[in-house]
């Protein structure tokens, strides 16, 4: 990498000679090679031009640095600088002088010519009248340093104006024309220093100025103007330019590596200031305070605890681990790294500390999520002296946000008591804060104080506005932002792109997209992710999204998230897998909501082989402690049907929330397991996790699917106690409860409980109404939901439509259908055909059913041949019936029920010898019904029974109890047929069991699987009579039993 030992003629001209040793004298001593064994490795401080004796010692220790082979500063850099040098010299550098009315003409050659007779009479020691008169310009040159450094000293850095500074150059000019005897080279270095800062206002021309002359006096060696000259160029130049000036100086000290380290860290290059560090320390160069200041910053930028513990450890070696600054830079590194207790121990012995150590600690506990403790160090801080300033306070803001309004409040007035100054940043974060509290009125308040506004305010108000769901409020504002001429950033944008997300504006978004594109904003990562999440929130198609996502220069974890977050949603999972194994590819690392994302978008495809190939990436990267990606896990197993590897995991995790079995709940309802979703609520108890909204919400789907009446009432009693109640999800879930469990007066009870009912409320109580059998009642709710301004849903139309065909009410159920797209611009989808081709059905008018299915403009599914097969079993339609049953299997056939139907067909039509063969061809295919099933709750309790089994340990009573009301009918006059299979179906199974086990005159609640037969339907009927007693019978929909009639009047046809 580096030159061989041997020097080249140049470096050895600007090689390392005693003040006294002139230019003709250091040319001698080209040929003499330089020895690395000099001086310099015996640690002895080299003095170099223009440094006197006491200057020298002060130096820190430096080494000689060879050049790199490949260097390009001396072939460009150094030819560049002399080049512009000599082309502006003359012209620019002596204009101003000359416009002063200075007389002296300086130019290039006169320079020259005057240099080369200053060194020849400086070697040969001529006459004395020519070194009087270069005394004579020595001491003029001193009283010229002398006003060019009160120059320098009074001007303004940031404000210099060019000509003040064209004047200084024009002066330290004459200065060096005149001085460079060999007694005055002392006075060259200390002319340049005071110029080399007057260039450091980023002034391009200028620096090449100085460093011109620099170059052609030979003072290139000097190793402290050196240092000086690389500052100007980190900030004239750039890190790149300055990093090849760092590599061509010959010697460096510890200032030369720090001012490198820092140059790169103020322009953001804090891979490079570890790397550099790096080649520091294997150098042998001994950093400083300062270096160490400078690679901390860089570490805990980047986050790299490996090079911070070893700055820790030279911090230990050399002495500063009592230094403020350093500690304090290496707590805040500690914490991002969220290495707290390590912070801790550094923290603890620094006695009081400044208020920036102490606001740094507490900052550390906030990302560490430790806001109790943060706010108990706040009151140590206090106890110790230390008066919080601005930042200690936006701080504590951020960790009171998570505490609520009074936490906010209360260091609010802590702000106010210190009399911390309220500046525009305080106002900014008091501001969030009261917008994440939902209190934009107390926000507005902060606001109306000042009169200053920044463009970090706005957005903070934006953005208030839109976490409360204020988004009109939202884009007003932004639009009176650009009114006051304040210029939005890429968050403001952020938000306003957030905004037209939840707005689904796609229209607005893209106008915020052009402005986007205008500023140059659109590579930006903070925009880009807005512009990716809003595309595919506001588009059905992805291509703009990925367009946007592909114009991110450098996509972050969020990028990449809402990539596949969006794919997911919009049913791409397989472009989704993709999009994360090219994450992974490119180094990005997922982070707890990565993965719990694309965990679900396996779990949507219930791809088994993905899932375990996540866990096991999962568990490679050791996020299977974040309790995220544990529910994660736990739903897509659950999701699979899995649930014993979802209890394991559940088990394995370190912690678990309400969400945790709140996942496994919801998959169990989906799966059918509803008593099994009910257990949890025990596993919950164990662990003192507290029911939330949702919770609540999927154990009351649970009892209303298993028509559990005590269960439901007991979390209703819960929801009330806990407040839950309020929750529009757990109101709507008591509706449905209700409505389900066949209890009109509480369905209609819970509905009026619900302050604003949403059209899933409205939705609840039709559906309780249609389920009671009270048809025409759940039509005019339908009817009071358009008056109270509730918009139907798909949903809605499907319960209409329903209950139009159970009701018999088919005129009115087309009329219905016909204003889903001319009064509601709704388009029907294939259900509510489906529900348009069972009212036809049901009101025998089959023909108009198959037109309705040649008709319609979607292709008809198995479903809706099933719904018409069922038709002509009632009404006895053989040849119709061959033909759906033909045109269903030919979509799915692998589906039982259309044998089943077309046997029972066969057999209503006379022909059992076609029924049968119509079962024993479902025996040779391998296809079995799903089983008969039925539950009963008793004394809270829910029992589950299935056609035949055995397995109950009361089943020798039950069978003896069913064997004698058979008996008892019969004598009555009911005819039973002797077939095993139906003596003992489910439901007759749980009716005997809550006979032998439910107190007399407690009516009998029984849920069926599936649709009740005719002859269930007449034995429930009969034995109510005959035991009197009320059974209520759920299959499909309620039938009250009750003295030997039926609610439904008979009307069993299609149940």
């Amino acid at each position: 990498m580096y030159k061989s030992k041997e020097r080249s003629e140049l470096e050895c001209l600007n090689g390392i000679v005693d003040s006294g040793v002139s230019v003709v004298q250091a040319k001698s001593s080209i040929k003499q090679p330089v020895d690395d064994d000099c001086e310099m490795a015996s640690g002895q401080y080299i003095r170099g031009i223009g440094q006197s004796s006491s200057q020298v010692t002060s130096q820190s220790a430096t080494s000689y640095c060879p050049s790199p082979d490949n260097s390009l500063s001396s072939a460009i850099l150094y030819a560049e600088a002399k080049q512009i040098f000599t082309n502006t010299e003359a012209s620019d550098c002596v204009s101003s002088a000359e416009k002063s009315g200075e007389s002296a003409d300086v130019n290039n050659s006169d320079y020259v010519e005057s240099r080369k007779t200053s060194i020849d009479r400086g070697s040969t020691g001529s006459d004395v009248s020519d070194e009087s008169s270069s005394a004579e310009e020595a001491s003029k040159a001193q009283s010229e340093t002398e006003i060019l450094r009160s120059h320098t000293v009074r001007a303004d850095p940031f404000h210099t104006h060019l000509a003040n500074n064209q004047q200084g150059i024009d002066m330290i000019w004459r200065t060096l024309s005149k001085c460079f005897g060999a007694n005055e080279l002392t006075l060259l270095g200390e002319t340049c220093l005071p110029l080399i800062s007057f260039c450091n206002s980023r002034s391009l021309k200028e620096g090449v100025c100085v460093h011109g002359p620099i170059l052609k006096l030979c003072l290139q060696d000097q190793l402290f103007l050196n240092n000086n000259l690389l500052t100007l160029y980190a900030k004239c130049f750039g890190v790149r330019q300055a990093r090849q000036f760092f590599d061509e100086m010959p010697y460096r000290d510890v200032v030369s590596w720090t001012g490198m380290l820092s140059a790169y860290a103020k322009g953001g290059c804090h891979n490079n200031v570890v790397e550099l560090f790096g080649q520091m320390v294997i150098f042998g160069q001994c950093p400083n305070e300062f270096t160490l200041s400078s690679v901390l910053r860089s570490c805990s930028a980047v986050e790299d605890c490996y090079w911070g513990t070893r700055v820790h450890s030279y911090m230990v070696k050399l002495g500063f681990e009592a230094n403020e600054v350093l500690c304090s830079a290496l707590i805040n590194l500690y914490s991002k790294c969220d290495y707290v207790e390590e912070a801790q121990k550094l923290f603890a012995p620094m006695n009081a500390g400044d208020v920036f150590t102490w606001t740094t600690m507490i900052s550390s506990l906030i990302q560490s999520q430790r806001y109790h403790e943060a706010l108990y160090l706040y009151f140590d801080m206090i106890r110790a002296g230390v008066n919080p300033n601005e930042f200690t306070f936006v701080k504590l803001l951020g960790a009171s946000s998570h505490f609520g309004l009074d936490h906010v409040k209360f260091v609010h007035a802590h702000l106010i008591i210190w009399g911390v100054d309220l500046n525009v940043v305080l106002k900014t974060a008091l501001v969030d804060v009261y917008g994440k509290c939902q209190k934009m009125d107390d926000a507005l308040k902060v606001v109306n104080q000042t009169n200053e506004y920044d463009v970090s305010l706005w957005t903070a108000i934006i953005s208030g506005f839109c976490q409360n769901a204020n988004l009109r409020d939202a884009l007003a504002r932004f639009r009176e932002m650009k009114i006051y001429g304040i210029s939005p950033n890429d968050f403001t944008y952020s938000v306003i792109l957030s905004v037209c997300s939840s707005l689904r504006a796609l229209d607005l978004a893209k106008q915020v997209h052009s402005q986007v594109m205008l500023l140059g904003l659109e590579n930006n990562e903070h925009v880009g992710n807005s512009l990716v999440d809003m595309y595919m929130k506001c588009s059905d198609m992805t291509e703009d999204a990925i367009r946007a996502f592909n114009g991110i220069s450098s996509p972050n974890v969020i990028s990449w998230t809402s990539l596949i977050a969006g794919l997911s949603e919009h049913g791409l999972e397989e472009d989704s897998l993709k999009a994360f194994m090219d994450m992974v590819a490119a180094g990005v690392k997922p982070n707890s909501y990565t993965l719990s994302t694309i965990l679900g978008a396996c779990s949507k495809i219930r791809s088994k082989a993905q899932t375990e190939k996540l866990h096991g990436f999962v568990i490679k990267t050791k996020a299977d402690d974040d309790i995220n990606v544990g529910n994660a896990l736990v739903d897509a197993y659950a999701g699979l049907g899995q649930v014993d590897d979802a209890w394991l995991i559940i088990g394995r995790m370190s912690r678990r929330d309400a969400i945790t079995y709140t996942s496994l709940a919801t998959r169990l309802n989906q799966l059918g397991h509803h008593k099994m979703a009910l257990s949890i609520i025990s596993s919950m108890c164990s662990d003192n996790i507290k029911m939330d909204g949702f919770s609540m919400a999927s154990f009351l789907s649970a009892s209303a699917s298993l028509s559990a009446v005590e269960p439901g009432k007991l979390l209703h009693c819960y929801s009330f106690k806990s407040g839950l109640g309020s929750y529009v999800s757990v109101s709507n879930g008591l509706v449905n409860l209700y409505g389900k469990c066949g209890l009109i007066e509480d369905t209609w009870k819970a509905f009026k409980d619900i302050r604003e009912p949403d059209v899933v409320s409205w939705n609840g109580l039709m559906q309780g109404s249609a389920s009671y059998g009270h048809f025409d009642h759940a039509l005019s709710t339908f009817e009071d939901m358009q008056l109270a301004g509730v918009k139907p849903d798909s949903v809605t139309f499907s319960l209409v439509l329903s209950s139009c065909s159970s009701g018999g009410f088919p005129d009115l159920g087309l009329q219905y259908f016909r204003s889903m797209s001319e009064v509601h611009n709704m388009v029907p989808h294939l259900d509510h055909y489906v529900c348009l081709v069972d009212l036809l059905g049901r009101a025998a008018r089959l023909h108009e059913a198959v037109d309705v299915i040649n008709s319609m403009p979607l292709k008809p599914n198995a479903q809706m041949y099933k719904t018409l097969l069922a038709a002509c079993r009632s009404y006895g339609h053989v040849t119709l019936g061959e033909e759906m049953a033909s045109e269903g299997l030919r979509l799915d056939p692998y589906d039982p029920a259309f044998y089943v139907l077309l046997a029972e067909l066969y057999d209503l039509a006379g022909r059992p010898d076609l029924g049968e063969k119509a079962r024993r061809l479902m025996r040779e295919r391998g296809l079995k019904t799903s089983p008969d099933q039925s539950w009963v709750e008793v004394r809270n309790e829910i029992h589950h029974f299935v056609a035949c089994d055995r397995s109950h340990p009361q089943i020798h009573l039950i069978h003896q109890k069913i064997e004698s009301l058979i008996l008892e009918l019969e004598n009555l006059g009911y005819s039973h047929k002797k077939n095993e299979n139906r003596l003992y179906d489910s439901d007759k199974l749980a009716l005997a069991f809550g006979l032998l086990n439910m107190p007399s005159r407690a009516a009998i609640r029984i849920i069926k699987n599936r649709g009740i037969s005719l002859q269930c339907h007449e034995f429930m009927k009969t034995v109510s009579g005959l035991v009197d007693r009320e059974i209520i019978l759920k299959g499909g929909c309620f039938h009250f039993f009750k003295k030997g009639g039926c609610s439904c009047k008979n009307t069993i046809g299609h149940t």
